[in-house]
């Protein structure tokens, strides 16, 4: 019952903050694997191969998909679940989702084995990068249920009030990725091989530990059981869920428009220094995102109690806490900008100009990226997957591609780069006005 008092603690700026820190940190954790791969492979291969893992994040992100519709989705229903008194129902589902992912991870394993090269060429690869992604992918296929996992356990530790140990376990993730990078790329000279088995064993380790320690103890909040089949709570934890899968495929779509578009107006060049900037966006984005995970549990517990005056609280420190947290990034983006882009292109000019100029143009939607990942967390932690996931695809879909078909024509590469802030401000407008639709939810009537 630990991890139900921790949840009814009373809401604070300070306690919120404690609680979440774990995750956020954990979220910050798990871009950095990606990040250090492109620090090694672009030092020690070339950029060519960094464009290379670029052309392959949509796999990457679909993997990971499946994990956070699991993880959010599931993880909100169990919640809600423990808050309504549920606790039998909430473990049984808890398995069952498990039991679905696995089953789904290893069909996802055998079509992308099957099918890589067509696919790799669909992404946007040419005859010179295809060699690169294949060579990088291959040892990431055979981790696929364990990249799966690990985003889903993340949430569940929040749930049984163990996000301390979600923290532990991508810092080691994270070190041993770092570790093996430095080990196998830049000591043993294995190229994109090493990298790609230094993040496969990253995501494994910490995955399979995650596994065991819901295996085994019955003393928790929640734990894994002989799992019931229940058609109602699939379908109901991947709708809820949908909206972060649909935002993650969705950013795949744009990642592949991108590098096509990238590639006609400045060749492997532009798709590196996209690369990079990706790689910044996914660290900053991994903070905001990792706050409305860490405190999601806390809002799905409060919303199955029907406790308004609580979620009110959540709801008005979350925005203020992620004002202030969006305008320290972006401050920091502008005075640190040029340390960032040439930590992964110190032996290509042309890359780190074009990152550079890019990053300014991009750092200027930070603030209204924050609550456009908030706005999307808050409403599935809500248990509300439909406005979730029309916040997610309007954003990396709708208010992204329209723009980047159009800008490139007018401004060039620049437009490439504009078009990212236009996006995230058409996504702001929207997510202000379902926060003003659904505010009844959360907000405490007058009398």
């Amino acid at each position: 019952m630990e991890s139900r008092i921790e949840i009814e603690h009373p809401i604070s700026f300070r306690w919120l903050i404690a609680f979440a820190l774990p995750t956020i940190i954990s979220a910050i954790f798990m871009n950095v694997y990606s990040a250090v791969d492109g620090v090694f492979v672009a030092r020690f291969v070339n950029t060519d191969a960094l464009s290379a893992i670029n052309i392959t994040l949509p796999i990457t992100y679909l993997i990971t998909a499946i994990g956070m519709m699991f993880g959010s989705g599931g993880n909100a229903l169990v919640a809600r679940k423990i808050g309504e008194g549920k606790e039998r129902e909430a473990k049984e589902d808890f398995s069952l989702l498990i039991v679905v992912a696995f089953l789904s991870s290893i069909l996802l394993a055998i079509l992308f084995f099957v099918f890589l090269r067509p696919i790799c060429r669909l992404l946007g690869s040419d005859d010179t990068l295809l060699p690169y992604c294949v060579e990088y992918m291959l040892p990431i296929f055979a981790v696929i249920p364990f990249t799966v996992f690990g985003s889903m356990f993340q949430m569940s530790y929040i749930t049984v009030g163990k996000a301390k140990l979600g923290l532990g376990l991508s810092v080691l993730g994270g070190v041993l990725n770092i570790v093996l990078d430095w080990l196998f790329v830049a000591v043993f000279r294995w190229g994109l091989t090493g990298a790609s088995v230094a993040t496969s064993i990253g995501y494994s380790v910490p995955s399979v530990i995650g596994l065991i320690f819901f295996a085994v103890g019955r003393k928790k909040i929640l734990y894994i059981v002989k799992p019931k089949w229940r058609a109602k709570t699939l379908i109901k934890s991947c709708t809820n869920g949908a909206s972060e899968m649909v935002s993650v495929l969705a950013f795949s779509v744009v990642t592949i428009l991108f590098n096509h578009i990238l590639m006609g107006l400045a060749g492997s060049d532009g798709v590196a220094a996209l690369s990079i900037i990706w790689y910044a966006q996914g660290l900053f984005g991994g903070l905001f995102r990792g706050y409305i995970t860490g405190i999601s549990s806390v809002v799905s517990y409060n919303f199955g109690r029907a406790d308004k005056e609580r979620l009110s609280k959540l709801f008005s420190i979350s925005v203020k806490t992620i004002g202030v947290a969006a305008l320290v990034v972006t401050v920091g983006s502008f005075l640190f900008g040029a340390n960032v882009v040439s930590v992964f292109s110190r032996d290509n000019q042309t890359v780190q100009e074009i990152a550079l100029h890019g990053f300014y143009i991009v750092a200027v939607s930070f603030l209204m990226m924050a609550y456009n990942v908030f706005s999307s967390g808050w409403f599935t932690a809500l248990n509300d997957g439909r406005t979730s996931a029309i916040l997610s695809f309007s954003r990396t879909i709708v208010f992204l591609v329209l723009p980047v078909l159009l800008l490139p024509r007018i401004f060039g590469i620049n437009g490439v780069w504009l078009s990212m802030s236009a996006g995230e401000a058409m996504s702001l407008m929207m997510a202000i006005y379902y926060f003003l639709k659904y505010k009844k939810i959360w907000t405490k009537e007058c009398a």
